[in-house]
């Protein structure tokens, strides 16, 4: 070795030298079609007021084309404690938003010294998707319960339209669910009702849309706080009990 001249050590190059190492182990291991594919939670996300609070649903399968990414994704992320979104399209421009948002909530919180409003949740997420919206591909629900309004549900599709809900629906299985909830969703359900009703529709979705899987998530917030449900994909109702 030279002692004049020691060889030296270049991060960058060392890295794409990693890169390229593991983008030939994916030739090997990725089928060619799926390699260029972007990660998508198509998706089933639910979302329903009831008398006192919210429930909301999803199923538990993130993909990439035709090819499943990840089976047990949560897709109810929590902007605050009461205060959740329920996330469609692009995984990476939705876990963007939602930490955006979040950050911009606790910022807000400390200043008026009291929890957010949902609504107010749902304007900043409906802000980042119209301001976003020639780049992300994102469709959103916020749901939450204040102690102004009680129990809410805003949706918040692709463009950046706001408008409250009573249901609303999102994902790539919501097209197969629709006749099921116009036929049985009614006002003034019961907290237990809203989440038969949830788990149905989101058991129907998993099993004629491709891009739905793995188990439901759901939950219900109101003023005692937020309680979460799993449900795995062998405890889901048999389609011909629905």
């Amino acid at each position: 070795m030279d002692v004049c001249n020691p060889p030296t050590y270049d991060a960058e190059e060392e890295l794409l030298r990693h890169q390229k190492q593991y983008s030939q182990m994916d030739k090997l291991l990725i089928p060619a079609e799926m390699r260029h594919q972007p990660v998508s939670t198509g998706t089933t996300i639910i979302a329903m007021e009831y008398d006192g609070g919210v429930v909301l649903g999803a199923d538990t399968r993130t993909s990439a084309g035709s090819f499943v990414v990840n089976r047990f994704t949560d897709k109810l992320t929590p902007l605050t404690d009461r205060i959740y979104c329920l996330r469609s399209g692009s995984a990476a421009d939705t876990q963007a938003i939602s930490q955006v948002v979040q950050y911009q909530l606790e910022f807000l919180s400390a200043e008026m010294n009291e929890p957010p409003l949902v609504k107010i949740a749902a304007n900043c997420v409906r802000r980042m998707i119209y301001q976003y919206r020639d780049d992300f591909v994102a469709g959103m629900i916020v749901a939450g319960w204040d102690k102004k309004l009680g129990g809410q549900v805003y949706s918040c599709p692709l463009g950046g339209l706001l408008v409250r809900q009573p249901v609303s629906l999102g994902g790539s299985g919501s097209t197969y669910i629709w006749g099921f909830l116009d036929n049985n969703y009614k006002p003034n359900m019961t907290k237990k009702e809203c989440l038969e009703l949830v788990l149905k529709a989101i058991t129907l979705a998993i099993t004629r849309d491709g891009s739905s899987g793995g188990c439901a998530r759901l939950a219900v917030i109101d003023a005692q706080g937020v309680e979460r449900i799993d449900v795995l994909g062998n405890e889901l109702p048999k389609v011909y009990d629905l």
